[in-house]
């Protein structure tokens, strides 16, 4: 990133700047479009591009419980819009005294007098101020009468069940991870979903099996619905094919949800070590056999499966 910095560290840059405001959690395809055409605008007319999102959530402030669940950690979040040409990213914390400001306010005590924007670019949702009362007719306005011009990027959709048409959002990949349909969420974000860890100790099950896991002490994000997955395990720049266990062993008495990953051609010692899994499909649903012996010929049979898809999918990029 060029620039990753918090309210209180900008100034507004001479000549002003090409804005976005938005939490943009997963940076979905939706929030891609809306920054290419923000990048776009800023380099025609020689500006930076800056972003400003708010950590944590303003919902985490407002209503805790409302808040929806993480789906990319801020470390995640900022390499992502680094990675769609965003110039400077702040971090605004996410304080009673900011949220609660109207939304004139809002405009003149931050936007203007941080940023300075010449053109401000969102999408056809966008609400700001307290109780989100803002919208975009009246940030153009207020950009009419302070100077700046205000561009909405048409909403995104994507072909549903029975060809009905769903609005591309953070809420729809949500929506799919709950149900663990990791294929539909991909979809909505245009990159498999990423589920971020620290490996720890387990009850070392899968050794027993033959096939050892890496148990997951996850960051604070979204875990997709129970299920057993294809995906990549990521580790210290390493990248290689997983065979992916979310919920419980029903096969074993007493088993609690975890989220554990057998690494198909891993044998290095992995405890104490962040871990990043990306989900390619679902293969089955958590099911109770009848014996360790009948889990152990199913979990070779899912690794197979994995092993073709990985190689179906080829090398992947970060």
């Amino acid at each position: 990133m060029k620039s990753v910095v918090g309210l209180e560290q900008i100034s507004p840059p001479a000549g002003g700047c090409v804005l976005t405001v938005g939490n943009f959690d997963g940076v979905h395809r939706a929030h891609r479009r809306l920054l290419a055409v923000a990048r776009d605008r800023a380099r025609g007319l020689g500006l930076p591009m800056i972003l400003l999102t708010f950590e944590p959530h303003p919902l985490a402030v407002v209503a805790p419980h409302r808040v929806p669940p993480r789906l990319t950690p801020l470390h995640e979040k900022l390499r992502l819009l680094e990675a769609c040409g965003v110039d400077v990213t702040v971090v605004a914390e996410s304080r009673a005294s900011l949220l609660e400001l109207s939304a004139e306010a809002f405009v003149e005590r931050v936007l203007l007098a941080s940023f300075a924007p010449r053109h401000m670019v969102e999408g056809p949702t966008f609400g700001f101020g307290q109780g989100r009362r803002g919208d975009n007719a009246l940030l153009a306005g207020l950009g009419t009468k302070r100077g700046f011009t205000v561009e909405v990027v048409a909403p995104l959709y994507l072909e549903g069940p029975e060809g009905a048409r769903e609005l591309v959002s953070s809420s729809l990949a949500r929506g799919a991870l709950r149900e663990g349909d990791v294929t539909r969420a991909r979809a909505v974000l245009d990159r498999p979903y990423a589920l971020f860890g620290t490996v720890v100790q387990g009850l070392r099950r899968g050794r027993e099996l033959g096939f050892p896991t890496a148990n997951l002490a996850c960051e604070e994000q979204m875990i997709p619905g129970d299920g057993v997955f294809a995906g990549w395990a990521w580790c210290e720049g390493r990248c290689g094919a997983a065979a992916i266990s979310i919920g419980s062993s029903p096969t074993f008495a007493g088993a609690t949800g975890q989220v554990e990953a057998h690494l198909l051609d891993e044998s290095r010692e992995l405890y104490g070590k962040p871990i990043r899994l990306d989900f390619l499909a679902r293969l089955r649903g958590q099911a109770a056999f009848d014996s360790p012996d009948a889990l152990r010929q199913q979990i070779a049979r899912d690794v197979e499966t994995v092993r073709g898809i990985c190689a179906l999918e080829g090398p992947p990029s970060r």
